[in-house]
């Protein structure tokens, strides 16, 4: 029979309040257990003394016995100064679930698919005015000649006239 410190749920729906217990491990959550060791109000401010409670010699009778605490009654009794706790390391906890990575790559091939659309249809648009303007000047060029030749059509006729 292998023994744990853990939490037991009470309180109503929305309102919970623990104790802090001390059970066969193959027993419910909320089912029968060997002794209460403390209580653990969550709705009371983290700073507040009255949130955790625990009965120091029991709990430290029971870890003598050898009762393994679970990862939430550990970190009372680290905060307490009865158990050190070792510190974790989760490396992956922030990181995001493959799904999630499949849909940022979609979206990030997406916004580069749109960005370089938009950079061929700027480049397009430059294009496309620097033709019309190249286009104009030797059409300006073609009728400012036009002009000329009239213009010297006009006046060899004057001369020819006077």
């Amino acid at each position: 029979m292998s023994i744990s410190i853990r939490l037991s749920r009470g309180g109503a729906k929305k309102r919970p309040y623990y104790r802090i217990v001390v059970a066969n491990s193959r027993s419910p959550r909320d089912g029968k257990y060997l002794e209460q060791v403390g209580i653990y109000n969550p709705l009371l401010a983290k700073d507040s003394g009255e949130r955790v409670k625990l009965v120091e010699d029991r709990v430290r009778y029971w870890l003598g016995v050898g009762a393994q605490p679970t990862d939430r009654v550990a970190r009372f009794l680290d905060a307490a100064g009865i158990v050190e706790r070792a510190a974790r390391n989760n490396p992956k906890k922030g990181e995001p679930g493959d799904k999630a990575k499949e849909r940022a790559e979609e979206r990030a091939s997406k916004i580069a698919e749109a960005e370089e659309a938009a950079r061929a249809a700027e480049e397009e648009a430059k294009a496309a005015a620097a033709a019309p303007a190249a286009e104009e000047a030797p059409a300006a060029e073609e009728a400012a000649a036009e002009e000329a030749p009239a213009a010297d059509d006009a006046a060899t006729e004057e001369k020819a006239e006077g």
